[in-house]
């Protein structure tokens, strides 16, 4: 196969993990005979210091033009003014727009090597197997926004088409897993999941009758996920709902590091391949990030825009031996123990291969 992946390593430690999954992805093509060419283009505050703009025009034909976008994280202190005109999120934000990517996937399985650096009892964590799908293009970060010294306002609101796409997508996932989706919504006060609620059940009864489906308000999600999360199969929500309650999850596997995720649109071809955590400015060019969430969203882009599952599994597999092996960053490493650097991190997933 011949595939072009573009890379927008983005600000902070987004060069660094980027490396090890570029490394990675290097390395599955020798294995497999696939030709993999990446292109690099900046996005983010990086982007705005060279360009003006957090999505210039450059990286945004490249990312049309690739098979699929693998990226670090954007964002900092430097480009945090909240008066700015122009901020690095915002480059996310229309990336995933422009490239029509609706659903965020987020698969929370945590490592049974690594329990222990999670804050909640190991007990509750063996056995955890959840798919978080969250709504990437519409609710209230998208809507209509307003401020002034005295009073601001965020619209949310939501199309039945947006949320059909999205809940058909989850619903197929929930068919190839345990045949169960949980419904995340707060139709006790908003109007918006209200709408959320009536097409899911439409959606469900008409098209998916072999897959189970419960609706549950978010504020009881947000207790569920701590107190009982192997209950959980696929979880399908709104935008700020799913954004807040895949970094609770992330709690789950110990640490944001873990977790990879994968957007989506109506084509696999194109996707954006990112690990949920953030740019981590204070640890930015140490060599201590934890490469894992970024190596296993390369996995993700193996599986869903290139359809190569064994080359996925493979990717997913070394990750897994280098944690049983003990090659643990510092985020997950237990306390007085030695902790391995990035590169370290991503020599132990090429050894794996």
């Amino acid at each position: 196969m011949h595939a072009l992946i573009a890379v927008l390593a983005g600000d902070g430690i987004g060069a660094e993990v980027t490396a090890e999954a570029v490394r990675a992805l290097g390395a599955v093509g020798k294995r497999f005979g696939h030709d993999f060419r990446f292109e690099s283009a900046l996005l983010g505050g990086a982007a705005i210091d060279a360009t003006g703009e957090a999505l210039p025009q450059a990286t945004l034909a490249l990312c049309r033009r690739a098979d699929a976008v693998l990226m670090g994280a954007v964002g900092g202190p430097k480009w945090s003014d909240p008066n700015a005109e122009v901020r690095p999120e915002q480059g996310l934000l229309q990336l995933r727009k422009a490239l029509g990517l609706f659903a965020n996937l987020r698969p929370v399985a945590p490592h049974p090597a690594v329990l222990g650096a999670s804050p909640i009892k190991a007990e509750l964590l063996r056995g955890v197997d959840i798919m978080v799908v969250r709504e990437l293009t519409g609710g209230i970060y998208f809507g209509a926004k307003h401020r002034t010294a005295t009073e601001a306002s965020d619209l949310c609101s939501y199309t039945a088409a947006e949320i059909e796409r999205v809940v058909r997508l989850a619903a197929r996932l929930a068919r190839g897993r345990r045949k169960k989706l949980t419904s995340i919504d707060k139709a006790n006060v908003m109007e918006t999941s209200r709408l959320w609620r009536l097409v899911v059940e439409r959606v469900m009864s008409a098209e998916y009758p072999d897959v189970s489906y419960e609706h549950m308000l978010v504020d009881a999600a947000a207790m569920h996920l701590i107190r009982k999360p192997r209950d959980f199969d696929v979880i399908v929500t709104e935008n700020m709902f799913g954004d807040i309650l895949t970094d609770e999850a992330s709690m789950l596997a110990g640490s944001l590091g873990m977790l990879p995720s994968a957007s989506l649109g109506e084509s696999a071809r194109g996707g954006l391949y990112e690990p949920i955590h953030g740019s981590a400015p204070d640890i930015a060019g140490r060599g201590i990030a934890n490469p894992y969430a970024t190596i296993l969203s390369a996995a993700l882009l193996l599986r869903h825009s290139l359809s190569l599952e064994a080359e996925a599994r493979a990717v997913e597999t070394a990750v897994s031996k280098a944690v049983d092996c003990g090659a643990l960053p510092a985020d997950i490493a237990a306390a007085g123990s030695a902790a391995i650097s990035t590169r370290a991190a991503g020599d132990a997933v090429l050894a794996a291969l």
